[in-house]
């Protein structure tokens, strides 16, 4: 997004964190509900048109929106969306994607609030380098023939049961409704949001073998100090890089594994 969008997008972020802040709004009904308006507009191009027409009064947009989502979603949804299409939109794809983060939010602020974020982190990361390791189960989940409700059937033989509720949820919308994301970027970008929930930036940690709790604990300790923010370690474990570790901070890589000396030798022989 930029320009207006990202705007609409950041004032939308702030009014759900308030909203959500209150004990009396129930988050992951919340995020059901603005997933379902998600898939609305989705659908019905012609109606996000109309909901972003910047020639139309924002009141007189929030008033249609009302109307259509009328006695269909709670009073809190309601009033959320009415908000967002009183704003202004660069293009009306934009309020989809709005609406599809702020679902994946407000379902992440549910787990925050239970004391269960951690858990979803850690299984978002883990479930995509299932999906990265394993052709068969990616071509299951991304097979457009397969309908979402034989997908849904799969997620919840592999996650049911075996990870937290809002971890299933967010796959699941995410396999049942790409948007034209691969999944592997659509897990990408529920594991940032995640981590934004704390304001921590999210480091991929690859070792020969699994590290300590101590060793955790200083190498988080030690990226902290290096980019100035608290730090998310998702480990994975790749006999490859036969001793030290690699460091993925965003796309600054840090090499510290034998294998890359080894390569970096090579190259400085070779030349």
């Amino acid at each position: 997004m930029n320009g207006a969008s990202r705007e609409a997008l950041a004032a939308a972020r702030t009014r759900l964190d308030a909203l959500t802040d209150s004990t009396s709004v129930d988050a992951a009904r919340l995020a059901d509900e603005l997933a379902a308006v998600t898939a609305l507009l989705d659908r019905e191009v012609s109606l996000r048109r109309v909901l972003t027409d910047p020639a139309q009064a924002g009141e007189a947009k929030a008033e249609l929106a009302g109307r259509i989502l009328g006695g269909q979603v709670g009073t809190t949804t309601a009033d959320l969306v009415s908000g967002l299409v009183r704003s202004r939109w660069s293009q009306p794809r934009d309020l989809v994607d709005a609406l599809e983060q702020l679902a994946s939010v407000a379902d992440l602020t549910a787990a925050q609030q239970s004391g269960s974020l951690d858990d979803v982190e850690d299984e978002l990361f883990r479930f995509g380098r299932i999906v990265a390791s394993n052709t068969e189960l990616r071509a299951a989940l991304t097979d457009r023939a397969a309908g979402a409700s034989a997908k849904g059937e799969l997620l919840r033989s592999l996650l049911g049961g075996r990870a937290k509720a809002t971890t299933e949820r967010l796959v699941t919308r995410l396999v049942a409704a790409p948007r034209g994301r691969s999944l592997e970027a659509g897990l990408d970008s529920l594991s940032k949001l995640a981590a934004g929930r704390r304001d921590r930036v999210v480091a991929v940690v690859t070792s020969a073998v699994p590290l300590s709790d101590t060793q955790k604990r200083r190498l988080g300790a030690a990226l902290a100090k290096l980019y100035g923010r608290a730090m998310h370690l998702n480990l994975d474990v790749d006999p490859e890089v036969l001793g030290g570790i690699r460091v993925l901070v965003g796309d600054e890589l840090i090499n510290g594994s034998i294998a890359d000396r080894l390569e970096d030798a090579g190259r400085r022989l070779a030349s």
